[in-house]
């Protein structure tokens, strides 16, 4: 069984009057039964924070916690039907791993025969079944990150909280137990709150996630959205690798028409956004490296050089200085013969051009053409 967990106006901040720090600032968010919601974002923006008030490890400034129909805002841990694995793996070394599973259940004075049972149990869900004798120091990074999940399964919890619990694993090993942890979800009931700064984990494992950015959630939405409808800079140059291009570029008016003048190119604006442009002479436009075409020089298209040319394999990451002085990452085929010093165009597609309030960072359109971009979600 699971419950939904439901944050109402939460509010943390440390320290005292004319010395607080705001850790959390007026989040709510409402986490559905078995859904997988992950909180992303930099180091310093309050995702931790969030978890641990989940948790009951800290109690909220103000605001509420509830699971289910329940608020638990003022009650400790243990009485929260709750386990959390932390970024410090933390196993006992001198136990062996079906000791290590199972340990929560001798404090709690569950039978022998009973613990091994749910400890066998645990172990086939996460395949290390031939791990219980094991010490864990003969064992894997990953494999041992496996025993720590273990022992917060044995308690059956309702709501699993995970906190960074990839980060000191090396890359091979992340990309494994991110399918783990997902093969892990679809056989559990529990609810899972993850927390991280990596945004690739959290497009891929979570059903919807919550940007955090200054201790607030700036978009909470199914991944697709938030990567193809970011509502904002923060969440548009955060979310994607590498990180959007943003650009300066202004908005031309001129008899029943709206223009926008980007590096030295004129491109038609739809009337579908000349509301939201209208009082917008100068605006940032954003566009992905990956929906940008390095082409031969060609005449009304940005223009630049190959400065840098990074291989990734199949693909490189190409820096162009352009002839406005702004430089341009894109991601170009690795057999693409434009080499460093050479002469190039850029090519895009108008749907996939950001715009954005230059004060406030919002997002004032997705495309300036008729349509969106190319595969969003309403």
């Amino acid at each position: 069984m699971s419950l939904a967990v439901r944050l109402e106006n939460v509010h943390k901040s440390f320290g005292r009057k004319g010395k607080e720090v705001v850790a959390v600032l007026d989040l709510s968010v409402e986490i559905g039964e078995r859904e997988f919601f992950t909180f992303v974002g930099p180091s310093g923006c309050g995702k931790t924070t969030t978890l641990r008030m989940i948790a009951g490890l800290e109690m909220p400034t103000s605001g509420r916690i509830f699971f289910g129909n329940e608020e638990v805002t003022h009650l400790p841990p243990q009485k929260r039907d709750i386990a959390m694995v932390f970024q410090d793996i933390a196993l006992f070394p001198y136990m062996t791993v079906r000791e290590n599973i199972g340990y929560p259940l001798k404090i709690a004075r569950v039978s022998r025969k009973e613990t091994d049972r749910k400890v066998e149990r645990v172990a086939e869900i996460l395949a290390i079944s031939d791990k219980l004798p094991m010490k864990p120091g003969q064992l894997s990074g990953g494999q041992q990150q496996r025993v720590a999940i273990g022992r917060a399964l044995i308690k059956e919890p309702k709501v699993l909280l995970l906190d960074e619990p990839l980060s000191a694993l090396d890359a091979r090993l992340r990309v494994e137990m991110r399918t783990e942890i997902l093969r892990l979800h679809r056989k559990i009931s529990a609810t899972i709150v993850y927390v991280t700064h990596d945004q690739v984990e959290a497009m891929t494992m979570s059903s919807r996630l919550a940007v955090m950015d200054k201790g607030a959630a700036v978009q909470i939405d199914r991944p697709k959205n938030i990567f193809m409808l970011p509502q904002d800079q923060v969440v548009a140059t955060f979310i994607g690798t590498p990180a959007m291009n943003i650009l300066p570029a202004e908005i031309i008016s001129e008899s029943n028409q709206m223009i926008l003048s980007l590096l030295g190119v004129l491109l038609e604006i739809h009337a579908r956004h000349r509301e939201s442009l209208q009082n917008h002479a100068k605006v940032e436009a954003g566009i992905r490296p990956q929906s940008l075409r390095i082409v031969p020089p060609t005449r009304g298209k940005i223009e630049g050089t190959v400065f840098l040319r990074e291989p990734l394999g199949l693909e490189d990451e190409v820096i162009i200085h352009t002839a406005a002085g702004m430089n341009i990452k894109v991601i170009s085929p690795s057999d693409q013969e434009f080499p460093e010093g050479a002469q190039v165009s850029l090519d895009f597609d108008p749907r996939n051009l950001y715009l954005f309030d230059p004060q406030s960072k919002k997002t004032l359109c997705f495309g300036i053409g008729a349509y969106g971009p190319p595969g969003a979600l309403k």
